[in-house]
């Protein structure tokens, strides 16, 4: 049997899985905590990462590994290779003043999804770059090289070679890199930090990043979290998946790429050569979370207590912008409560308004894709509750697909190694999770009036 390692280093945790190679079958797994926060050391990863592969029984009998981790997040490094300052993360908004700078900079949104196909928000790397060098000048004539935490960690995994590798994927989501050309574009670049520091080398899908420097196995290129999960749930055209973890994503596999001006969809590529359009929402599962700690249950008793509640709770309304948002762009907006009533005011109905204000937000970003989906795929840690499940075709207006559930970063990113180890033109289609589990399909009929009253109190 010929393994592989798959990594997910994403805002929480580090998840490791270890598969064989032909077929897919989980053969260990592991995982470490990552720590809280919009700004990250890196070295923190590292750690977690070591302790995830510990935990998973080590990668000495591993061909392959491959690294998937959070898009966006800025890791700046001094000549030395050291860390400059502790890495900014995607859902750091401070750099919000600094994206609309650059936008209208530019010449507006559609110069933007021109030159790279999307319009930069807070999350994009290239605004943080712009606020470094106005709030951090010193850090910011320090840092030699800027890359990207999937990057960084194979860059580690390889010993601290001279040249950082990334992916078309990861690239296409920092802001100065062009899905429809292949290629940076240094003079963003030098408009948001006034000079161009060194870049990590871009490779193709199933090209060799290097090779470990503990046991010698080959390093896949790696890429970001959402382009690893495509590759995990076996998207193909047509397809649009719904993700539901820190964050929440609705993205869809296209043979062209796409320029989206008004910027609700950014046209990232993906981890196979071909794009990946992609909606993303702030606020997803940790939405439920805060809602857990709110009425101090479980996340299995709230989903029992949502599923108490009648479809549309009674007219309670939750926007759950609690940290700010990205799609729409309002990085300073708080989460509300609307339709409070006696009659409503019950755990059960705050436990249901909260699932569907949460899915009421990533029913806009699919309606945003202008896609009619053959297929719409339920996936991440979100989708594990059985409420969001029945709740979902409810709010989206049509059946979903939940696939055996899995680690779709980190399959998807072993998956990746494994292509990298066959020399194939395409990735080996392992069934998603590894198993022949299938999907489960829900339906039921949408909740009337329901996303007209989020939006009204949405505005």
């Amino acid at each position: 049997m010929t393994l592989v390692a798959g990594v997910d280093s994403s805002t929480q945790s580090c998840k490791v899985v270890i598969r064989d190679a032909e077929s897919g079958a989980l053969v260990r797994e592991g995982r470490a905590p990552h720590p809280e926060g919009t700004e990250v050391h890196p070295d923190h990863w590292w750690t977690a990462l070591q302790s995830a592969i510990e935990q998973a029984g080590g990668l000495a009998d591993v061909a392959a590994v491959s690294v998937g981790a959070q898009q966006h997040g800025m890791v700046c490094l001094d000549e030395d290779g050291e860390v400059v300052r502790p890495a900014l993360l995607w859902n750091d908004t401070r750099s919000a003043g600094a994206a609309a700078d650059l936008v209208a900079e530019l010449g507006g949104p559609k110069a933007w999804a021109e030159a790279v196909g999307s319009v930069p928000v807070a999350s994009f790397t290239v605004t943080k770059l712009r606020w470094l060098a106005r709030e951090e000048p010193d850090n910011a004539r320090r840092t030699r090289s800027v890359c990207l935490p999937h990057d960084w960690l194979t860059w580690r995994l390889a010993g601290r070679p001279d040249t950082i590798a990334t992916d078309r994927g990861d690239a296409s989501g920092t802001g100065y890199w062009s899905p429809a050309t292949g290629e940076y574009r240094t003079d963003l670049l030098e408009l948001a930090m006034g000079r161009v520091p060194e870049l990590p080398r871009v490779l193709g899908p199933a090209e060799q990043a290097g090779t470990a420097e503990q046991g010698g196995a080959l390093l896949a290129p790696g890429t970001g979290d959402n382009m690893a999960a495509s590759l995990g749930a076996g998207m193909r055209p047509g397809d649009v998946v719904v993700s539901i973890g820190t964050s929440g994503t609705a993205f869809a596999v296209s043979e062209t790429p796409s320029a989206d001006a008004a910027g609700l969809v950014a046209g990232f590529a993906d981890a196979t050569g071909r794009y990946l359009p992609l909606v993303c929402t702030l606020n997803a599962a940790r939405v439920l979370d805060a809602t857990a700690r709110m009425l101090r249950v479980t996340p299995q008793e709230l989903s029992d207590l949502a599923l108490r509640a009648p479809a549309g709770a009674d007219g309670l309304v939750l926007v759950p912008y609690l940290e700010g948002e990205r799609t729409p762009n309002r990085p300073d907006a708080t989460g509300s409560l609307h339709g409070l009533r006696l009659s409503n005011s019950t755990p059960e109905h705050l436990a249901r308004a909260a699932v569907e204000g949460m899915l009421c937000g990533l029913a806009d970003a699919l309606d945003a894709l202008g896609v009619e989906p053959a297929r719409v795929l339920l996936i991440g840690g979100g989708a594990r509750s059985e409420a969001v499940r029945r709740i979902a075709p409810t709010v989206f207006g049509r059946p979903v697909l939940v696939p055996t559930p899995g680690e779709y970063v980190a399959d998807g990113a072993a998956k990746q190694a494994a292509w990298l180890l066959s020399g194939a033109p395409e990735p080996p289609h392992w069934e998603p999770g590894g198993t022949s589990g299938g999907t489960e399909r829900y339906e039921g009929d949408p909740t009337p009036g329901l996303r007209e009253r989020y939006h009204e109190a949405a505005e």
